[in-house]
């Protein structure tokens, strides 16, 4: 590992390069792939770069470990289990915080803020584990009564991203194993280390070995395995709308259940009568947090032709206050992107949009003087329905702000898209807020705020954002079956 600060972790054996699988770290011989770091766009470390051989290994085993993992265990017990994992997560908040800074790139303090988040969904659901209710329903026979009980529905592919390392394989897990299932995941190339560090603590806190599998790879073709293999009977999958089409499409040929949680293009409404200090500060924190790079993202902010002069104004003041640099170092609070591609389409989105008559206010180029994926945090205005940026997601530091005079015409131009992950708008006005909130064609809602993701919440888009919810009372059932059982010829 070629880091410095992979020196300062308390306990290195956290800092795994192998893949696992049924309880043995796999780590072929010159079989592995690079990591960068973003900050420097060096090699920070190689993983292991497993096959197809090894994810049908890992449904070998997850197939008995959900059978065994079910049947031997009560809810209560899983709910122990992941309350332990909970502890050593949050034990380990530090070097786990470093891992992930490292191969993310974004801040420390983010990446402090991620795992403790990424804790809060293994805390949650070790207490839905023990949830899982099931019916008595009235027969329309006679001398008859209808149970339904809830059951794992057995081995569960996860694939992850890299923006959220430590929060997407614990949003998708926990739920999975306090419904009793097993998991094989696949974590991204570009940020494996984290999820190997997660499932090594869960493996401590007493998770079977056959039901937690980290198969890392760069091979598409044998991560396909997921979608393809009849023995997974779920996929979930977080990323792109493309890649989700592909996913969704393969996993038909053996019906599995599918969750997808996939692009979005969020708008963010700023109405003439909204709190602009609160616009401000929300816009900051779900615009350039992670260096944009979040799926729930505002993409376009919609702005009141009254109030938009000011609101720019107070917005570049906070922009212009982002301290770009190595997200591990102190006093940073823009990391970089995660690799080259991704600061080519922010820079072709500015480009695309100034061409076309939007505004430059602050940013719009490359930093000098820093090595690695970054990119100054920008704000254009007057942007408009034929730039690249109304209509493409850009997952970076690029807020565009458009103009709009009525209510009716800011709903129009927030559903003007064929996402529907999240929205936002800022208004006072009670009766607005409850007309505008159903209006908006998305999964979720923020109003007044930036924060609209935790452990109580469903997560989950409408439209080409996906399907499926993640997180809430809601997300143990997208990992189990319901099964009804008809009693009959029962004595009066």
């Amino acid at each position: 590992m070629s880091s410095d600060a992979l020196q300062t972790l308390r306990d290195p054996s956290l800092l795994v390069t192998a893949g696992l699988v049924s309880g043995q770290w796999r780590a072929p011989n010159g079989m592995t792939f690079h990591v960068y770091e973003p900050s420097s766009g060096t090699v920070l470390g190689n993983c292991a770069n497993l096959g197809r051989q090894d994810f049908l290994d890992a449904i070998d085993g997850a197939e008995s470990g959900t059978r065994i993992f079910h049947q031997g265990t009560t809810a209560k017990e899983r709910g122990a289990i992941l309350r332990k994992w909970f502890d050593l997560v949050t034990a380990n908040t530090e070097d786990l915080a470093t891992i992930l800074s490292l191969e993310n790139g974004k801040t420390f303090a983010e990446a402090k803020g991620e795992v403790i988040y990424a804790a809060s969904f293994i805390s949650w659901f070790a207490e839905e584990a023990t949830r899982s209710y099931g019916d008595t329903i009235p027969s329309s026979y006679a001398n008859a009564t209808v149970l339904t009980y809830k059951e794992p529905v057995g081995v569960c592919g996860i694939i992850t991203p890299w923006n959220f390392p430590a929060a997407m394989i614990t949003r998708k897990i926990a739920p999975a194993l306090a419904a009793g299932c097993s998991v094989v995941i696949k974590p991204p190339s570009e940020t494996p280390f984290t999820a190997l560090a997660l499932a090594k603590l869960a493996l401590v806190a007493g998770v079977p070995a056959d039901c937690l599998h980290v198969v890392p790879t760069r091979d598409r073709a044998a991560s396909m395995t997921l979608a393809t293999d009849p023995r997974v009977k779920k996929l979930s999958f977080t990323g792109s709308t493309g890649v989700g089409k592909i996913l969704t499409r393969a996993a038909a040929g053996t019906m599995k259940r599918v969750s997808m949680e996939l692009g979005g293009n969020a708008p963010f409404i700023v109405f003439d009568d909204a709190d602009l200090d609160v616009a401000v500060e929300a816009a900051m924190i779900c615009k350039f947090r992670c260096s944009g790079q979040t799926c729930v993202c505002a993409n376009r902010l919609l702005v009141h032709e009254k109030v938009k002069d000011e609101f720019v104004l107070r917005l570049v003041k906070q922009v212009r206050t982002l301290n770009l640099g190595r997200g591990i170092d102190e006093g940073v609070t823009q990391g970089p992107l995660v690799n080259a591609a991704a600061v080519n389409k922010v820079d072709a989105h500015v480009r695309d949009a100034v061409s076309k008559g939007a505004i430059l206010h602050t940013g719009g180029k490359r930093p000098e003087g820093l090595d690695g994926y970054f990119y100054e945090p920008t704000v254009i205005s007057n942007a408009n329905a034929q730039m690249e940026v109304a209509v493409d997601e850009t997952f970076g530091p690029l807020a565009a702000i458009f103009t709009f005079t009525s209510e009716d015409e800011a709903v129009r131009m927030a559903n003007a898209t064929e996402y529907g992950l999240s929205g936002y708008f800022f208004s006072q006005n009670i009766g607005r807020v409850m007309r505008v909130a159903r209006r908006l064609d998305c999964g979720m809602v923020g109003v007044n705020t930036g924060l609209i993701s935790a452990a109580e919440s469903p997560f989950g888009g409408v439209k080409e954002s996906g399907m499926g919810r993640e997180g809430s009372k809601y997300g143990l059932a997208e990992y189990q079956n319901i099964k009804a059982v008809t009693i009959g010829n029962l004595q009066n």
